[in-house]
């Protein structure tokens, strides 16, 4: 299991997920961990969805 902290990068486009900045683009606040994001979460820049993103930290 992922830690709350734990950053994720998109491996199409190499955006990074960072708990601590959330993802403003799609209305999700800081400190919400990946791990937790809603099942139809995509990239906000290349649209992949959370299973195209492996884990950085």
């Amino acid at each position: 299991m992922a830690a709350a902290g734990e950053r994720y990068i998109c491996v199409n486009c190499g955006y990074t997920y960072d708990p601590a900045v959330g993802d403003p683009m799609n209305g999700v606040p800081p400190g919400v961990p990946f791990t937790e994001l809603p099942e139809e979460w995509v990239c906000p820049m290349c649209y992949v969805s959370a299973g195209e993103f492996d884990a950085m930290d």
